[in-house]
């Protein structure tokens, strides 16, 4: 999932073309978003190319007529025709060549800025977060981390499908209500840093509750993910132990083997047969690790 732990979190609908254009270029976007815009237009290849054909027949046509006039012996004429026509094939060829870097860096930023304007709403950067925002929305991004690397979802053990599909949803909610949050925050602070009056505290007082219920809102959220990925954890730990334990089984022949041929202390062997019990106790953890997983996924829906 391409939003993990990114400094742009970005809306699911918007197509992905466009979103990793967004997730790449956090810089030009937190410039769009401090009010830069670009001043220049997108340059025009074919036009220039015109300009400079037009240019090129002018001089010649110019030449033509000025040896016309240099055969009739009109030579003041001559000399200003000749004059002109050489100046203007000087001027393109003269015509500096675009700096290609500098264009392509141009363009780039122009097309951040129309996807920008074009998604606005639709995304949102790490620097529209106030501090406890980036917290909670850090501990969001790594729950959501830790469940889409598990084996465990790899292996389909989980509802892949269904993970891949809500937790950037998840993701994105998270990300544009503290957003929102972060904002009424720092205007709320504004306000109240000036100074108020006791009736301008009995309404700021309110708002600062509400502020806090929202805080919570969203502190429910992610403690939501953070079990989810706990119960995914878990299975992890079991899927890993089942599968060494596999391992270690299939070999059981070979040091049963080894223990006969250099007559070692038969003891051993019982102890070496737990090693099918402790698998199936470990298959029965998974299950439970597993069926714990899809609980709490349904709660995280809710």
């Amino acid at each position: 999932m391409p939003g993990r732990q990114a400094k742009v979190i970005v809306d699911p609908a918007v197509p992905d073309e466009v979103a990793a254009l967004l997730r790449d270029n956090r810089k030009v976007l937190a410039r769009i978003h401090a009010g830069w815009a670009p001043a220049y237009k997108r340059p025009r290849p074919l036009a220039g190319t015109l300009a400079r054909l037009a240019a090129t027949a002018t001089a010649a046509a110019a030449t033509v007529y000025g040896l016309a006039l240099f055969v009739a012996e009109r030579y003041p004429p001559f000399v200003v025709i000749m004059t002109g026509a050489a100046l203007l094939i000087v001027s393109v060829l003269l015509r500096p060549a675009p700096d290609a870097e500098a264009e392509r860096r141009r363009a780039l930023e122009q097309d951040v800025y129309d996807a920008a304007r074009r998604h606005d709403g639709h995304y949102v950067l790490r620097e529209e977060l106030d501090e406890p925002a980036r917290s909670l929305m850090s501990r969001a991004q790594a729950a959501i981390e830790q469940v889409m690397d598990s084996g465990v979802n790899a292996e389909g053990l989980l509802d892949d499908v269904r993970n891949a599909v809500m937790l950037p949803a998840q993701e994105w909610e998270i990300a544009r209500l503290l957003a929102k949050l972060s904002q009424l925050r720092a205007e709320h602070q504004e306000v109240v840093s000036e100074g108020v009056t006791p009736e301008v505290a009995a309404v700021a007082e309110p708002l600062a509750h509400a502020l806090d219920g929202s805080q919570r809102a969203v502190l429910a959220r992610v403690e939501a993910l953070e079990r989810y990925a706990g119960h995914v954890a878990d299975a992890e730990r079991a899927y890993r132990a089942r599968h060494q334990i596999e391992r270690l089984s299939a070999k059981l022949p070979r040091y049963e083997e080894l223990l006969a041929e250099t007559g070692a202390d038969g003891a051993a062997v019982p102890e070496l047969s737990r090693l099918a019990d402790d698998a199936d106790r470990l298959e029965q953890a998974l299950r439970d690790s597993v069926s714990s997983a899809h609980e709490a996924f349904r709660h995280l829906k809710g």
